[in-house]
């Protein structure tokens, strides 16, 4: 199962969060991910969640990142972030638990999934291509500004590949017909600069290591 779906740029700035199930039990963390923060015990009221949740997304981004040149796509999600699931009993924790991150760099822009460990790390990756593809010819060669400023084309894609953190869809020519039908492909004004291919690079689909 897919427990997340999140895109950054090389400066770690969010360009789509989007979460299928709790990544972290709240109140357990907040001592650890906030140690300076006073707050008496079962007290959590004045930290939201979005204060967590943006805060495991800088750890996120910054685990992925920093991965030297040439590494593996795929690698285990730090134990502090991967201790939530939708059930406890102990036949299924493991395989509902969080555990695996993978990602692929684009140019200016990470695409990362955090999935359980049923999920296939190259599935993840293939993924990961037909959502930029998608996005590519939603845009007609995609670029950063695109994310930023029609984000609801951003989501209906992804929309239209998973839903629950389940996949259900992989065709390419799926997803854009699906996009096309809700209507949400935002136009893009034509004096605006166009890459030349997916992110701006020339439709080489190229990452660091696999």
């Amino acid at each position: 199962m897919i427990s997340a779906v999140l895109v950054f740029n090389n400066s770690g700035q969010p360009r789509l969060t989007k979460f299928y199930t709790q990544l972290v039990p709240f109140p357990l963390f907040v001592p650890v991910l906030f140690p300076h923060h006073q707050l008496k015990l079962g007290s959590y009221d004045d930290i939201s969640d979005t204060a967590v949740q943006q805060r495991l997304i800088s750890e996120i981004f910054s685990l992925v990142s920093n991965r030297p040149s040439g590494s593996c796509n795929f690698l285990p999600l730090p134990p502090l972030l991967a201790s939530s699931g939708t059930s406890h009993t102990p036949s299924s924790e493991h395989n509902d638990t969080p555990s695996l991150v993978t990602y692929r760099h684009y140019a200016t822009l990470y695409f990362i999934i955090i999935s359980t460990s049923t999920e296939s790390p190259l599935a993840l990756i293939d993924l990961i291509q037909v959502y930029v593809e998608a996005l590519d010819r939603l845009f007609e060669n995609v670029c950063e500004l695109d994310l930023i400023f029609n984000f609801e084309t951003l989501h209906a894609a992804l929309s239209e590949m998973i839903v629950g953190g389940v996949v259900i869809e992989t065709q390419l020519d799926r997803v854009v017909e699906g996009v096309k039908a809700q209507g949400k492909v935002a136009k893009r004004p034509v004096n605006e600069g166009r890459g030349a291919g997916p992110l701006g690079m020339g439709g080489n689909f190229a990452w660091p290591g696999r």
